[in-house]
C-alpha cells in the first residue's frame, strides 16, 4: 500500500491513474476522512495509532484498521461498527522488538488473550497481525522480527476457529526493508518514501 502521509493529493492522484484500485494507507482518522471523500476506487486503510476517542471516525472511513493494539481497542472498534452497521477489517499490532517506542500486543500477551479473542463473537473481520521492525540500515537485521510474526501467526492459527477470524494477513516491511518482509510471507507492506521521495 502507498503511505500518504506526507504525500501530495496530486501524486497520489498521479499514482491512482496507474493503478486504479490502489490501497492508501494514512495515519491520522482525520486526514484519512478528508482525503477518502476526494477519491474513489481506492482502499484505505489507516495505519497510524488510533486513539479510543477517533474510533468512530476511524470505523466510519477506513477499509482496514491496522494498529488494534488491545483487547479493549479490539472491543472498542466491533462496538462502533456495529452500531454503524459497518463492516471492516482489522488487524493485530504485535509489538514483536519489544521497544517501548512502540505500540502493540506482547507476543506472549496476546497468547495470553487469545483465548478471549477466539470466545467472542465479532462483528468486525479480524484479518491478520502487523508489526513494525526497528530502523535498521541493512534489512536482512529486520528478518527476525518478520520471521517471528509469521511463527506467531501460524501458532495462533492451530488453536481452533472463528468465523470472524481469519489471519490471512501480514502486515509488516516499509520502504527499506519490504523485500525481506515479503521473502517472510508479508501479504501487505506499507511503502511512502521508495514511491514520492524527490517529488516535487
Amino acid at each position: 500500500m502507498a503511505v500518504t502521509k506526507y504525500a501530495e493529493l496530486s501524486w497520489m492522484r498521479c499514482l491512482q491513474s496507474v493503478l486504479p484500485a490502489v490501497r492508501f494507507g494514512e495515519n491520522r482518522p482525520q486526514q484519512l476522512a478528508e482525503r477518502r471523500a476526494q477519491f474513489d476506487g481506492a482502499e484505505w486503510h489507516l495505519i497510524g495509532q488510533l486513539q479510543r476517542n477517533k474510533v468512530r471516525l476511524a470505523v466510519a472511513n477506513a477499509d482496514v484498521i491496522h494498529s488494534v493494539d488491545s483487547v479493549r481497542l479490539l472491543k472498542r472498534v466491533n462496538d462502533v461498527a456495529g452500531e454503524l452497521s459497518q463492516s471492516i477489517r482489522v488487524l493485530l499490532q504485535v509489538n514483536v522488538s519489544g521497544e517501548d517506542s512502540k505500540s502493540g500486543f506482547a507476543p506472549d500477551g496476546l497468547r495470553r488473550v487469545w483465548e478471549e479473542i477466539l470466545e467472542q463473537s465479532w462483528f468486525i473481520e479480524i484479518s491478520g497481525l502487523m508489526t513494525m521492525a526497528p530502523e535498521v540500515e541493512d534489512p536482512e537485521d529486520a528478518r527476525p522480527f518478520f520471521r517471528e510474526l509469521a511463527m506467531l501467526r501460524e501458532e495462533l492459527r492451530g488453536f481452533g476457529g472463528n468465523p470472524a477470524i481469519h489471519l490471512q494477513e501480514l502486515s509488516m516491511g516499509m520502504s527499506g526493508d519490504f523485500g525481506v518482509a515479503v521473502e517472510e510471507g508479508a501479504t501487505l507492506v506499507r511503502v511512502g518514501s521508495a514511491l514520492f521521495e524527490g517529488l516535487s
